[in-house]
C-alpha cells in the first residue's frame, strides 16, 4: 500500500496504537505465524502486562490487526479510485480508473500481496474471525468497484469480474511478474468491459 506501515512517530503513540503499528508491519511483511507475540512485544517496546491489557490473546491481535488494515486500505482504495476516476474525460466511463490505481499498490515497496487472503492462506478455519473479516473485506472491495461502473442491470456482475481482475493481479504481482505487465493485463481487461455492448433481455 501507499501508506508506511510504521507511519512517522509511532513510537510516540500510547501502547495500544504502538502495538497495533507493530503487529501491522511485522505480520504483513513477515506473516502472521513467523512473528510471535514477543516480537511483537519486544519491537513496539511496551511490557508483557501491558500487551495483555490490551489484547487478551494473539488472535485478538490478528482480528485487530486486520481491522485495521481493512480500515487503512479501504480508505487508500476509495480514494486512489476516485483521484484517477477524476482524471478521465468529464463524462467517460470511471472503470479506467482501476489500473492506475492498483499500479500505486502494486509498485509501492511495501506490497506483500493482500493481507487478507495470506491470512486465510496461514489460518484457514483455524481462526473463523479471520475468515470472517477477509470475506467482508472482500465484499466492501467489490462494492467500491461496483461504484465505478454505470447502473445497467448487470452492474453486480460486472463488479465480481473486476474484482476477480483484481485478485488476479495481486496474486501475479506477488508471484514477481512486472507491475507493468499486470498493470498493462488489468487495463486491456477494464477496457474489453467499457467496450462490451450493454446485455439486454430477451
Amino acid at each position: 500500500m501507499t501508506f508506511d506501515p510504521l507511519p512517522p512517530g509511532w513510537q510516540d503513540l500510547p501502547a495500544r496504537d504502538r502495538l497495533l503499528h507493530t503487529a501491522h508491519a511485522l505480520f504483513y511483511r513477515d506473516g502472521i505465524r513467523a512473528t510471535g507475540i514477543d516480537r511483537v512485544i519486544a519491537e513496539s517496546g511496551v511490557t508483557k502486562v501491558t500487551f495483555y491489557r490490551h489484547f487478551p490473546s494473539k488472535n485478538a491481535l490478528i482480528c485487530a490487526y486486520l481491522e485495521y488494515r481493512h480500515a487503512g486500505w479501504m480508505g487508500w482504495f476509495a480514494d486512489a479510485l476516485q483521484r484517477h476516476a477524476h482524471a478521465l474525460p468529464t463524462g467517460a466511463d470511471r472503470t479506467p480508473a482501476l489500473a492506475p490505481a492498483l499500479a500505486e499498490w502494486l509498485g509501492s515497496k511495501h506490497f506483500r500481496g493482500c493481507a487478507f487472503i495470506n491470512s486465510v492462506s496461514e489460518l484457514g478455519d483455524t481462526v473463523p474471525e479471520v475468515l470472517e473479516i477477509a470475506q467482508r473485506h472482500k465484499r466492501d472491495m467489490t462494492a467500491l468497484l461496483a461504484a465505478l461502473l454505470p447502473a445497467p442491470s448487470h452492474r453486480a456482475q460486472d463488479a465480481q469480474a473486476l474484482a476477480l481482475v483484481v485478485e488476479g493481479a495481486i496474486v501475479r504481482a506477488q508471484m514477481g511478474e512486472p507491475v507493468a505487465a499486470v498493470v498493462a493485463a488489468v487495463s486491456r481487461l477494464t477496457d474489453a468491459l467499457v467496450a462490451a455492448p450493454p446485455q439486454r433481455k430477451g
